[in-house]
């Protein structure tokens, strides 16, 4: 049995007193509690919001793989290091000079093969893939490849820069179906919160694969990093 924080369990119970967390709320609903609990017993950091969502997918299958990228209205609140792969002087200069922490070619790919992993999203040129494709043992695992579906494989690199930090963010599948996505913090407007949460539900029902049968989104949870779970009502047929 997972042990619970004295704090967790403390939230717990004051949630219980307004209602049963499992029973699934409207956004604006859910989004207002989390907030109004983490004020109750405030850290000594700024707690992120986070959704968790279950989805009816068999990752086994290639068709399958569910990978993207979203621009939330509102950004996620956090400051978003970006490296470039790319070859080119001018381009290195346009990627640094919108934000990029890091910007260049075979010696960025050896800087990241010496334990340079001091970021937090990657991207590339397709032309330089050939070359971080070598870096795969070290990004995959990490979730930091580059991939055109995430839309950090690009030769537009300094847009692609500015886009991932004002706000935009990747999304992946784990192993079994869950995708996890910071919307913001404690700190956020709450209808920051709730427009960043059902444009990302709302993309989520879009890119539905073609291929998966019956329901798909099957839980929404939200929750601040220290405090309990609390359901959401969402049907993606809704969206």
């Amino acid at each position: 049995m997972t042990q619970r924080s004295k704090r967790y369990r403390a939230l717990s119970e004051e949630a219980a007193k307004v209602g049963d967390l499992s029973a699934p709320k409207p956004i604006p609903e859910a989004v207002a509690l989390v907030v109004n609990l983490a004020g109750l017993k405030p850290t000594k950091f700024t707690e992120s919001v986070d959704l968790s969502v279950h989805l009816n997918l068999d990752t086994k299958k290639a068709d399958q793989q569910f990978r993207g990228s979203i621009s939330l209205p509102h950004g996620t609140g956090r400051n978003v290091r970006v490296i470039v792969f790319v070859d080119d002087g001018d381009k290195v200069q346009a990627a640094l000079a919108a934000g990029a922490v890091k910007a260049g070619g075979e010696d960025v790919v050896k800087e990241v093969e010496g334990g340079f992993i001091d970021f937090d999203v990657a991207i590339a040129t397709p032309k330089m893939m050939r070359l971080v494709g070598r870096l795969g043992k070290v990004l995959g695992p990490r979730g930091l490849m580059p991939s055109p579906k995430a839309g950090s494989v690009t030769d537009d690199v300094a847009t692609a820069v500015k886009e991932f930090k004002t706000g935009k963010v990747e999304y992946r599948t784990d192993a079994a179906g869950n995708v996890h996505l910071r919307i913001g913090t404690v700190k956020f407007d709450q209808k920051a919160l709730v427009d960043n949460a059902s444009a990302f539900l709302t993309h989520i029902a879009e890119h539905r694969p073609s291929s998966v049968k019956g329901e798909f989104v099957k839980n929404v949870t939200i929750s601040s990093t220290m405090g309990p779970g609390v359901k959401i009502a969402f049907t993606a047929e809704k969206a």
